[in-house]
């Protein structure tokens, strides 16, 4: 698996088990898996074998394989998956700060990769889409496993840096995006502003599924600071010296209250949204994410 060695570990793989990322809404397209299709046809584009199963449609049996193999083998075509998913992840440089051994960035690149596992699994597709304040080149859905590798290694080379511009990502995916689609937004939402909201809801209006992982670090949340302490910017130049004693409680407030409201504005128009702290295990993060898309706690 290449890159994914990198970012997946044996222990997660295996915790992941039999998890599956299932689709909360009808979508078009073919369906293989845990989805079936009522298209048919030739005018898909052919992507690989797999060895056939009870319940696959024997039109697709390749009979030259079979001949050759003399064991039943399965074409999967580019369209046979019913989920298509593209994973946004946020590259600017507030996603590299890290009060432990692990950055925001480095965790988000860990659930990307582990949400695009689960998808190709279940044999659906999976895309990356990684952005700061430009764009960088995308890795469109493609449902086979080294198009997982292709993900993987482009999430392993991938460093955080520059600023953030989450609309102009949602922008170039609202005008991209063909069918229904998953659409998994890993950033730490340090700057949602008005436009951000208004394009996440454009594109859940579509009848697209839409969810949102907050990831931020636990010095984020719990402001644990305790004397006089240097705050930078990480994606301006504004340095600020402050007494947590001072502000801790009104920026505990403040920041509840900003997150509070990102999750209220994407609950409110049928979309997922999870907080994550980079402290809380992967695999229990990915768990209490698709225990949301369910509709479960």
């Amino acid at each position: 698996m290449n890159g994914s060695s990198h970012l997946l570990s044996p222990e997660l793989i295996n915790r992941l088990g039999n998890l599956q990322l299932k689709a909360r809404m009808a979508a078009e397209g073919a369906m293989t898996g845990l989805h079936r299709s009522p298209h048919h046809g030739s005018s898909i584009e052919f992507a690989e074998h797999r060895e056939y199963t009870p319940g696959d449609d024997p039109r697709h049996i390749d009979w030259k394989a079979f001949a050759r193999l003399d064991r039943f083998y399965i074409k999967v075509f580019e369209d046979e998956t019913n989920l298509r998913a593209w994973l946004l992840l946020d590259c600017s440089k507030s996603m590299a700060y890290a009060s432990g051994e692990e950055s925001k960035f480095d965790y988000a690149k860990v659930l990307a990769a582990a949400c695009a596992y689960l998808l190709l699994r279940q044999q659906d597709s999976a895309g990356l889409l990684t952005f700061g304040d430009t764009l960088d080149p995308h890795i469109p859905p493609r449902s086979t496993w080294t198009h997982f590798n292709e993900i993987t290694e482009a999430l392993v080379r991938k460093e955080a840096s520059g600023k953030t511009d989450i609309v102009k990502a949602l922008d170039w995916l609202a005008g991209s995006l063909t069918g229904r689609s998953i659409v998994i937004l890993l950033s730490d939402m340090l700057d949602v502003r008005e436009d951000v909201l208004k394009l996440l809801k454009q594109i859940r209006s579509r009848k697209n599924d839409v969810a949102v992982l907050q990831i931020l670090d636990p010095h984020e949340v719990d402001f644990p600071f305790e004397r006089l302490t240097e705050f930078v910017d990480m994606e301006g130049e504004r340095i600020v010296f402050a007494d947590p004693d001072g502000i801790r409680a009104e920026y505990l407030r403040l920041f509840s209250e900003y997150c509070d409201g990102i999750g209220r504005e994407c609950l409110r128009n049928g979309m997922v949204y999870r907080k994550i702290v980079t402290s809380m295990p992967h695999h229990e993060a990915l768990l209490g994410f698709l225990r949301a898309r369910e509709g479960r706690k």
